[in-house]
């Protein structure tokens, strides 16, 4: 299931992850220890005062760090986030962004990940760090 959906992710006009439609996210890179995805410049990510609004670098980061995590999990398991931290270094400005994510460690029930977003000029605008938690198939079971 992890393998099908990250192939499909991929690809261009792929429609598994409507977030990525949505917000027009392309995947660059994805591996067990790295993902990497580019976010490009659109007027409604604007906020007030004409700089790229925090929360789409947050969205941005937290499913890079979940794509790094999700390639590395065994078969039919899953990941949430359980806790992100983003520290904005810099106006984003008019800019695309990309968004490079990278395992810290991996437990066995969490993994801990830790990234980048930069600006088109290269500049580092956030950093962040998260933790994921583990779902294995068992425990979505229901209790008898």
């Amino acid at each position: 299931m992890i393998d099908a959906y990250l192939s499909a992710v991929r690809q261009e006009s792929q429609t598994v992850n409507r977030l990525f439609g949505y917000m027009g996210i392309r995947v660059v890179e994805i591996t067990p220890a790295h993902a990497v995805l580019a976010l490009p410049f659109r007027e409604e990510f604007l906020q007030g005062a004409g700089s790229l609004a925090g929360g789409i670098q947050a969205a941005l980061m937290d499913e890079t760090m979940a794509h790094a995590v999700l390639a590395g999990l065994e078969p039919d398991c899953q990941t949430v986030t359980m806790d992100l931290h983003m520290r904005y270094l810099r106006p984003a400005g008019r800019s695309s962004l990309r968004a490079e994510a990278r395992i810290v460690r991996r437990g066995g029930k969490v993994v801990v990940v830790e990234g980048e977003i930069q600006n088109d000029a290269g500049e580092a605008v956030s950093l962040a760090t998260a933790s994921f938690l583990i779902i294995r198939p068992e425990a979505r079971r229901p209790k008898e």
